[in-house]
């Protein structure tokens, strides 16, 4: 598994978080879905073959629960 991590642009409020981090978590190739509001990061783990479809699904996840939220890998 590799550990992956993303700045998080525009996020809210920590509720937001929590419902974005809730929803990431059903994607099923990804594991350890972690969203810090205070840090505006999201860490998650997924296998190095997936990672390109992984951020893919969590871009549209993203899209679809807070629209005006954008990922950015550090």
């Amino acid at each position: 598994m590799n550990k992956c991590k993303f700045k998080i642009k525009n996020l809210d409020c920590a509720n937001c978080a929590n419902e974005l981090e809730r929803a990431l978590q059903k994607i099923d190739i990804i594991k350890n879905v972690s969203i810090s509001f205070m840090t505006q990061r999201l860490v998650f783990e997924c296998n190095e073959d997936d990672k390109k479809q992984a951020i893919e699904k969590i871009r549209k996840v993203i899209k679809k629960t807070e629209p005006d939220v954008t990922i950015e890998e550090v």
